[in-house]
């Protein structure tokens, strides 16, 4: 069988797969971005990378270290351009298509813009952030960041961090100092090689007081001779499960000083004299934290739906064995009940999630145009607290289950390519690998989940006191009705609406659990901290059902915003939603079975439309994939092609960066291995004493050959 007839056959067996699609492509895919504008700006930098020779993209699996960190630090100079010449929401969508193909930079940049430029943002005044704009912020120049928060013993618990920072009243100065090896700063991006300039998280002590932890803006080296400045001792962590090229390192400080105004005072302020004025609401510090969340749920996103091209286009064209001896090819795996269930949930998953990330997205602007507009005594400032409130704890919770899923869809998918999919020139593994870090940084995803399960016992307290709860918690308004709900047949698991009522009932039973817990810990005497403590286990999994029910009705709220036509788009985004909510019940089915929702015969027929919706999916999968619009060049993987010739592509990436010729270890190693003096093996067996064991052998059968002659004489 040739390569040629191999290409012609997978190419021809894609062609298939596109011929007559169930729905118009080209609009699913302006559904699944929000606009025709956004899916062409998508587009047009996805061209733009393509074109550019420091996205070169054909041997980045066999770089090492050094030359991974050298190739991201080269690209930031073109972004910088992009930065200083784009609306933020427009260089916003630039780097969503970044992470995509080259999610180490992506970071290594979003640590100065994201992190440090946002933490100036956020917390700085005007004046201060004129001040850093004039020092290059933005352009980079004279500067670049790094974000200094975690340490080597605290991460979740920012409150805990042990670096300090004293206010010395004489010289008008901030000392910044690591007590002890605890407080390194540690994972600190950008801190081993590259910043010169750091938002430190640290202890602010005035007059022998301790106010908390606030953000100071400390120089680490001299941005012209690149040397660490007085008390700066940094280094480099080393190799990292993934997203080697991100320098992070650990930092720490010897009695380092700064100018008072060097530290961010938006929120507080601290006098010459060591007046402190504090924020009278400290919940409004909470906005620097959202950006990150949110821009994770968006990543979980397009990370599944490039890992699901993977799967989903070589699965189309990979064949394994004949359904009947008489057929002509093999069986397409696509075709395999048991592949589409490996497969199809996790693709309907990606959707959902894509459209919850634009919906969250429109919350945060929401939220962070609220914060923006609040003036003293502004009467719309407890209003703006409450959408705080919700904004943060839904981030929370989204960004936890949605980056869990997405790391679990990006295994699944690596496992359903075989062996294959073992392979770095795949794409799946060092995606995996790069993903990872979403479950533990910006918090980590546990700890959010119990902040979400905290905020969702107030929410049941207020519920059960007749407040009236914003949109994310609706569902526990009617807290007698929904309590009681029950599934009242399989008909109503046909229809959104009567999906949307089963995770509503599920939801509310799960957060109540988790209240009660709460209430009988305070009633036996626990202080509310170790109540919650106590109660972890049922705020967690009241945070991950009512996660699952919120991104459901997000997927319900924006398909029902598609008008109906001819295009066939709403339709089968309907059918999308209606699998993901039932897949999700068939996957949290112990939960509705404990709220009585669904009875084990009601839960069998779910199970039974999952896998006929699996079956149905898998008739569209290729076009519903090929509306993600991702490039061959961000796919960056053999067997993600458009044209799906992934055997010839894999063979040519395999060859192209493997070249025969000259071993590199032949000489130094394997050769002298090989090629030891004969002396080596004489001592070999004298050692062993195998010569006196031949010998012994030679004796023995001469004797018994003497012995047989002279028998067989006597004879």
């Amino acid at each position: 069988m040739s390569s040629g007839w191999i290409n012609t056959e997978t190419t021809a067996t894609m062609s298939r797969e596109r011929a007559n699609p169930p729905f118009d492509v080209r609009a699913m895919s302006i559904a699944h971005h929000g606009s025709e504008k956004d899916l062409k700006l998508k587009e047009k930098f996805m061209l733009e990378i393509s074109r550019d020779p420091a996205y070169y993209a054909v041997d980045i699996h066999d770089l090492t270290k050094d030359q991974i960190r050298q190739r991201t630090f080269a690209k930031i100079q073109s972004l910088v351009h992009n930065v200083t010449n784009e609306p933020l929401e427009v260089f916003q969508k630039r780097m969503e298509v970044i992470g995509l193909f080259d999610p180490g930079f992506w970071t290594r940049f979003g640590v100065h813009y994201g992190l440090f430029v946002g933490a100036i943002r956020s917390a700085a005044t005007s004046n201060q952030f004129s001040y850093w704009l004039e020092k290059g912020l933005i352009a980079c120049k004279g500067m670049f960041g790094c974000f200094c928060m975690t340490e080597l013993a605290h991460g979740s618990n920012v409150a805990g961090l042990l670096t300090t920072a004293t206010l010395d009243e004489g010289t008008d100065e901030w000392v910044i100092h690591t007590p002890d090896l605890s407080a390194t700063k540690w994972w600190i991006g950008g801190a081993a090689e590259t910043a010169t300039h750091g938002a430190v998280f640290a202890q602010m002590i005035v007059k022998g007081k301790r106010y908390g932890v606030k953000t100071f803006i400390v120089p680490l080296r001299d941005p012209k001779t690149f040397q660490l400045l007085p008390g700066i001792n940094i280094g480099d962590i080393g190799m990292k499960m993934g997203r080697n090229g991100i320098d992070n390192g650990y930092v720490q400080f010897t009695n380092v000083r700064v100018p008072r105004a060097y530290m961010l005072m938006k929120h507080t302020q601290v006098t010459r004299e060591g007046e402190v004025r504090e924020p009278p609401l400290q919940q409004l510090t909470y906005g620097a934290l959202l950006q990150g969340r949110t821009a994770m749920v968006a990543d979980a996103a397009n990370s599944a739906k490039k890992a699901l091209t993977i799967g989903v286009r070589y699965a189309a064209v990979r064949r394994q064995f004949k359904s009947s001896p008489d057929a002509e090819l093999e069986t397409q795996l696509l075709d395999y009940p048991i592949h589409q269930r490996r497969l199809m949930p996790l693709l309907a998953q990606s959707v959902a999630f894509g459209y919850t990330a634009l919906q969250m997205n429109k919350l945060f602007e929401e939220t962070s145009s609220a914060l923006e507009a609040l003036e003293p005594g502004d009467p719309n400032l407890q209003a703006t607290i409450e959408l705080l409130k919700e904004t943060h704890s839904t981030s929370a919770g989204l960004k936890a289950f949605c980056t869990w899923a997405t790391l679990e869809s990006i295994e699944k998918t690596r496992q359903a390519c075989g062996g294959h999919g073992y392979s770095s020139y795949v794409g799946l593994a060092p995606m995996g690998q790069d993903f990872a870090v979403h479950c533990t940084w910006e918090g980590d995803n546990t700890i959010l989940a119990l902040q979400s399960g905290r905020a969702l016992i107030a929410a049941y307290s207020d519920a059960k006191e007749g407040k009236k709860l914003a949109s994310g918690n609706a569902y526990l308004n009617n807290l007698e009705k929904t309590l009681n709900d029950k599934c009242t047949g399989e008909a109503q698991l046909d229809t959104l609406d009567g999906i949307d009522q089963g995770w509503a009932a599920v939801a509310a039973h799960a957060v109540k659990k988790a209240y009660e817990d709460f209430e009988a810990l305070t009633k036996a005497g626990r202080s509310r901290d170790q109540a919650f403590e106590e109660c972890s286990q049922s705020r967690f999994v009241a945070a991950s059902v009512h996660t699952s029910g919120y991104i459901f009705r997000q997927f319900r709220a924006a398909v029902e915003q598609v008008k109906e036509g001819k295009d066939g788009v709403r339709k089968h985004l309907e059918i999308l939603c209606k699998f993901y909510g039932l897949w999700q019940m068939e996957e949290k089915a112990a939960f509705f079975l404990r709220s009585g929702w669904l009875s084990p015969e009601l839960l069998d027929k779910v199970q039974a439309k999952v896998t006929e919706l699996c079956a149905e999916t898998r008739k569209f999968a290729i076009p519903l994939v090929d509306s993600f619009a991702l490039h061959d060049h961000t796919i960056n993987s053999p067997f993600g092609r458009y044209d799906g010739a992934v055997y010839t592509s894999y063979w040519r990436a395999v060859r192209r960066n493997n070249p025969q010729g000259k071993h590199s270890y032949w000489e130094s190693t394997i050769k002298p291995f090989l090629h030891r003096e004969d002396a080596e093996f004489e001592d070999v067996d004298e050692a062993i004493g195998i010569d006196e064991e031949i010998e012994e052998i030679k004796q023995d059968r001469e004797e018994a050959e003497a012995e047989a002659k002279e028998n067989k004489e006597q004879e």
